[in-house]
């Protein structure tokens, strides 16, 4: 009978044989998509994707707050930033520094 150390080393053992065969096995499987898509024709566009160009990822967004006295702008996406927090803590309104 196997002892709880040994037990644990051979799941870890397994865990990287595992990954390591379903890499190999992606790669196999991503290559016959692509020929198949080089052989047809097919863009990602036809798939159907949304996600047809990495460019199109991370759209700049324009500022919508700005800090009058240093400058600094905040989209209004994601956390607020310490400067307009604390304003906004002071009591200030957060649409005193809209753009």
């Amino acid at each position: 009978m196997a002892t709880y150390k040994e037990l644990q080393s051979q799941i870890e053992a397994l865990k990287q044989q595992a990954e390591a065969q379903r890499k190999a096995e992606i790669s196999a499987v991503v290559a016959d998509i692509r020929a198949k898509m080089e052989e047809y024709g097919i863009s990602l566009a036809d798939l159907g994707s949304r996600r047809v160009a990495a460019s199109s990822k991370g759209s700049v967004v324009p500022p919508k707050y700005r800090n009058a006295a240093t400058g600094e702008t905040w989209t209004g996406r994601g956390k607020m930033p310490r400067w307009l927090q604390s304003a906004v803590d002071a009591g200030k309104s957060k649409d005193a520094f809209l753009i």
